[in-house]
């Protein structure tokens, strides 16, 4: 039965591909959907292709070795959509629009500052190459890891089949197929996150009644600011770099970019309380499916070998087989629904951004799509031989000496981290701070790309608590301060660049064809 359901699952997907081929049919079409996205898919699409099997594996698996502490990230995270949409959501679909009809977010910051030489173009792709490269890689490892468990596949055969799914229906329908598709696995991850929690409250005689059994098993489960496995208190810095998660999301490509895509954007207000209301119900479902799995299987006796199992475990045990495999084909929707929003941001940033403005600037449309499919191939391939490097021994051990869970928080982490210090501070700058120059935008990028790496593998192995710190908190800081003091000691903004920001301000969105 979980074959036949997973089969299913892949076919559905490879079906929207095809059918949104045919609307595929031009570069604002295959990259941005014809800025014709209604509220639902974009809010529902923008959060799915957030969350990826962190939330159903990584997530769940924390909580339930260390208890309510983990939820730190989740926090954050929370609160760092909420603001994203509250502050950059309708201001960037308006300014998009205004700058050329920008399609990329490489394309509306070049248009912003008039870059004429395409500086901001080649460094800002180059970037998004890099990191999307890192966060493609943990998905597709998350993927063979699922596939391994549920059907006992080796790890090369789940890594090949996860790829090959993802990269057929993105080739195909490009950002119509991609949101679509996200909309289909939100929807499942929502049902998946609610079931499990609910049966084991119903069968523990009610929602209090279980909770009074998880405090009186493990009382540190509970609490915010102390580890339920080591009894310790949670210092500082791991409370700041938890918190900080947040400030990724200002600088997200594949987040951004549904902002551009909405049909109207007066929209993006009700798009806000649509994932709003996704992502609080799906990040409290999943901190309860932690807490309580640790409450379920110690009093069923049940084994758990690998704690980012819990959720998958827990469907086995509480359901039926045709339920527990639905149910879990939401990890394989939520791992999906992240991969094929990279490929495809990292596809536009090549092809529209680099390969156009670099080498082909007379490629015709019909062209450019094909190059940006070819991409999509070419990165997942690089992808897989890159997740290859890291597989797995027969104990969950990969080749780095790491913990499995490890090694892909640890990919995640870094891509995330990478985004938020190199574009977000730009990105919120460009958008609301009039006096932002080009010199102080590509410095900014620079200093909190560059900050991101030299952290990451360099300064985070020195003595000292500071280094601990997550490296997308000095990564942003440093880039905010470069881009505020490098624009200030420039020459300001032409007068068409300060006109364009003003005529953004003032101009209302009944007065605009969007």
């Amino acid at each position: 039965m979980t074959v036949v359901v997973f089969i299913l699952y892949l076919l559905m997907m490879l079906g929207f591909g095809a059918y949104f081929s045919k609307k595929a049919n031009s570069l604002n079409a295959y990259y941005l959907g014809d800025r014709g996205m209604n509220k639902w898919v974009v809010a529902m699409s923008a959060q799915a292709s957030d969350m990826s099997g962190w939330m159903l594996m990584g997530l769940p698996g924390a909580i339930y070795l260390s208890g309510f502490s983990e939820a730190w990230i989740g926090i954050g995270l929370v609160i760092g959509t909420y603001f994203n949409w509250k502050i950059v959501g309708r201001r960037l679909r308006k300014y998009s629009h205004f700058c050329g009809d920008s399609i990329t977010l490489p394309d509306f910051l070049s248009n912003r500052f008039r870059d004429q030489k395409g500086v901001i173009r080649v460094i800002a792709s180059f970037f998004i190459l890099a990191f999307f490269l890192f966060y493609t890689v943990s998905g597709f490892v998350a993927s063979a890891k699922l596939f391994g468990t549920i059907f006992g596949l080796d790890y090369t055969t789940g890594l090949i089949i996860g790829a090959v799914v993802v990269v057929s229906y993105t080739f195909m329908g490009g950002f119509f197929a991609v949101c679509w598709t996200d909309f289909i696995q939100a929807s499942m991850m929502l049902i998946a996150v609610l079931v499990i929690p609910t049966i084991i409250c119903v069968s523990g005689g009610g929602f209090a009644a279980t909770m009074d059994a998880v405090n009186g098993q493990n009382p540190y489960l509970m609490s915010l600011f102390t580890n339920a496995s080591s009894g310790k208190a949670i210092g500082f810095i791991s409370l700041i770099s938890s918190l900080a998660w947040g400030l990724g999301y200002f600088g997200m490509p594949h987040i951004l970019v549904r902002f551009m895509s909405i049909k109207n954007a007066e929209e993006i207000k009700h798009s806000r309380r649509i994932a709003m209301t996704w992502v609080i119900i799906c990040l409290g479902a999943v901190i309860m499916i932690g807490l309580l799995g640790n409450y379920y299987v110690a009093a069923n006796g049940l084994t758990v070998a690998d704690p980012e199992r819990i959720f998958m475990v827990l469907c086995q045990a509480l359901c039926h087989p045709a339920i527990a495999s639905i149910l879990m084909a939401a990890i394989l929707a939520a791992i999906m629904s992240t991969a094929d929003s990279q490929l495809l941001v990292s596809a536009s940033a090549f092809s529209n951004d680099m390969y156009k403005h670099l080498f082909r600037k007379n490629a015709s449309n019909k062209e450019l799509m094909w190059v940006s499919r070819i991409v999509v191939a070419v990165i997942a391939v690089i992808a897989v031989l890159v997740a290859l490097q890291g597989a797995p021994s027969a104990d969950g051990v990969a080749k780095e000496g790491k913990s499995f869970l490890d090694v892909v928080m640890s990919l995640v982490s870094f891509a995330w981290g990478g985004f938020g210090a190199t574009f977000g501070p730009l990105v919120l700058l460009a958008l609301f701070w009039k006096r932002t120059t080009l010199p102080a935008a590509v410095a900014g990028m620079l200093v909190g790309g560059i900050t991101t790496f030299v952290w990451k593998f360099y300064l985070s192995g020195l003595s000292g608590e500071i280094f601990q710190i997550y490296e997308l908190v000095p990564g942003f800081v440093l880039s905010m301060v470069t881009i505020i003091v490098v624009s200030l000691l420039t020459k300001q903004p032409s007068k068409e660049i300060q006109d364009e920001f003003d005529a953004v301000e003032h101009t209302r969105l009944s007065d605009m064809k969007l």
